[in-house]
């Protein structure tokens, strides 16, 4: 398994297209593992050549008239990536110790619990017959970061030929991008987010990378995001039964993330990880008895007694406290640390502008829009050029975007083929609708509402190393968390990972609540709008729907009130402001009805 043991506690989990897309490039030669997006290819295509002409290496371009180019552009770029950081590493650790400020950075930047500081001291304080015994043992203690690949499931367009042809399923966009990753050089695993897919779940088992070799060893990984423990299990039990190992589990927060939002019905993440925590051994048990069986049925090599097992977190951490929180009372194996890093330039890739717009923006900027064409709620900047972009448009009434990339259309309320709702076309068609009186303003407006996230996600990258996105598209999309508004500055990677690591503390908003709290307010910010929101089915299951999530949030908040009489999650000046905002937040969340004109539409 790629990187079982790790130098550090937390990871980079994807953000964008763009703005993790060569993080591995930048951080994991200081054992910091992070997250590539591998959905758009013409993206890792123009950061290939960028990184190729940097590192002078031979850039010879994929084009699309290839066969599977897509799979072909993202095993290049993932090739380049691990060949990179190998090439720094390497450096990194052979050099002059004394005169190399970059393995004096990789130092810096761990835990001070780390075993290779006590190795490091061992070393210093020994004889020169012992020395080079004791470097060497340092050498194989340090590692790489890993670079791992996120897959986003319900990105799966089905392609064709130049003659309009359907392709074969495994030329999918998320199949043809498993396979890129799976025939990479990369040292890391696949990330699959959004749920299960079962058509790319299935495809995995064309690949021996993702199962044991003679040793018990899998040389690619498979990490499943998931937002609880049913899903955890329903997904670890259809790829167990395969054969298909999952590493770990990356729990995250439905509302307090970046990116796409997946709300659970009022399941807040307390309870969620005191679940996982409580099952933790029966869900390795399933899984793995499982596994194994199929594995021997296959007549293939089996599981090692102890594969690489952890279960994470990632969503709105924003204190050390919070940090050993999550590690140390729920027994999380590391957690992942988002959009605190798009305020890192020496580890995200965010343009000058963007980062500037990040930078004057208020709470209220960061908000839960209708941007993405998926239909997913979707994390978003108001201030942002992307933002400035659809409205500018609306203005000028040419709503919609040219639509290029097309990694998104999934709509056939007007055509055969799919088209993206974000798309120039789409929203022609749907203001002809409006004209003609056949759609309300709202729905309209929802409409209008989506955002070209192809390139608006992409861009960043681009114009952060100094280079012109195609056809000259700048506007930027940003989707951070709204844990980023209680961020202000931007930052080292060493104050950073100080900071998570309590070695230092950055100065946060004052007014910044501790996550689970900020959770809950956001919980509380979307059933209010549930409650608010005109109905598209009888009033009888409405209702049922708003009470069992009413239901599921006043039970967390018991849960909570409980933990923090019982554990000290934090400092006692946190614990009494959270102790009156549970009791706020409840009454709050009683007082909800339903109008009494409700309407069905």
């Amino acid at each position: 398994m790629p990187n079982s043991t790790t130098a550090h506690s937390f990871h980079i989990p994807v953000m964008g297209l763009g703005y993790t897309v060569d993080t591995p490039i930048k951080v994991a030669k200081y054992g910091i593992s992070s997250v590539i997006s591998i959905m758009d290819d013409h993206l890792l295509e123009d950061m290939r050549k960028i990184y190729s002409t940097k590192y002078v290496r031979e850039f010879i371009p994929i084009l699309d008239s290839e066969d599977d180019y897509r799979a072909k552009r993202i095993t290049a770029y993932l090739d380049l990536t691990q060949s990179i950081i190998e090439e720094q590493f390497k450096i990194l650790v052979n050099e002059d110790w004394k005169s190399n400020s970059e393995f004096r950075k990789y130092l810096e930047l761990l835990p001070e619990n780390s075993p290779i500081i006590s190795q490091l001291e061992k070393l210093e304080s020994s004889s020169e017959s012992e020395k080079f015994q004791l470097k060497e043992e340092l050498k194989s203690m340090m590692n790489i970061g890993a670079v791992d690949v996120n897959i986003m499931t319900k990105v799966d367009k089905i392609n064709s030929d130049k003659s309009g042809n359907e392709l074969p399923r495994e030329y999918s966009d998320a199949l043809s991008a498993l396979r890129g990753f799976a025939k990479s050089k990369a040292k890391g695993s696949v990330v699959f987010s959004a749920g299960m897919n079962p058509a790319l779940f299935s495809y995995v088992e064309q690949f021996s990378e993702f199962f044991p070799n003679q040793f018990g060893e899998i040389p690619k990984g498979i990490i499943l995001k998931v937002s609880d423990f049913r899903s955890a299990l329903i997904q670890g039990k259809f790829l167990a039964k395969k054969g298909l190992w999952v590493s770990e589990f990356r729990i995250e927060s439905g509302l307090n993330c970046g990116g796409h939002a997946f709300a659970t019905d009022g399941f807040l993440i307390g309870p969620i990880l005191e679940e996982f925590k409580t099952k933790r051994n029966e869900l390795f048990q399933i899984l793995y008895e499982t596994c194994q069986k199929s594995l021997e049925s296959k007549d293939l090599n089996t599981l090692s007694k102890s594969p690489t097992f952890k279960i994470t977190y990632q969503g709105g951490i924003g204190t050390a406290s919070e940090d050993s929180l999550l590690r140390e009372y729920y027994e999380l194996d590391g957690t992942g640390w988002g959009s605190p890093f798009l305020l890192v330039p020496e580890a995200t890739s965010v343009d000058n502008d963007t980062l500037d717009r990040l930078l004057k923006s208020r709470k209220s900027d960061y908000y839960l829009s209708d941007a993405s064409p998926l239909g997913v709620p979707f994390n978003n900047l108001r201030t942002s050029s992307g933002e400035e972009q659809r409205l500018e448009r609306i203005e000028k009434n040419r709503s919609g975007s040219p639509c290029y990339k097309k990694f998104l259309s999934n709509n056939t309320e007007f055509t055969e083929k799919p088209i993206c709702t974000a798309s120039r076309q789409y929203q022609i068609l749907k203001t002809k609708q409006f004209e003609m009186g056949e759609i309300e303003v709202d729905e309209l407006e929802k409409v209008q509402a989506k955002d070209c996230l192809c390139e608006g996600l992409s861009a960043p990258a681009i114009l952060a190393a100094g280079e012109t996105p195609r056809r000259n598209l700048r506007a930027v999309t940003i989707c951070p968390g709204p844990n980023l508004a209680y961020f202000k500055g931007t930052f080292s990677l060493k104050e950073m990972t100080d900071h998570i690591y309590g070695k230092f503390s950055l100065k946060l908003d004052t007014e910044r609540p501790h996550f689970f709290v900020k959770e809950l307010q956001l919980y509380v910010t979307y059933l209010k709008k549930e409650f608010e929101t005109k109905f598209t089915e009888k009033i009888v299951k409405k209702e049922a729907y708003l009470d069992k999530f009413r239901n599921n949030l006043i039970e967390g908040i018991g849960y909570y009130q409980e933990i923090i009489s019982s554990v000290q999650v934090d400092s006692e000046d946190i614990l009494q402001k959270m102790k009156g905002q549970f009791m706020s937040l409840k009454k709050e969340i009683e007082s909800f009805s339903l109008p009494l004109n409700a309407e069905i539409v």
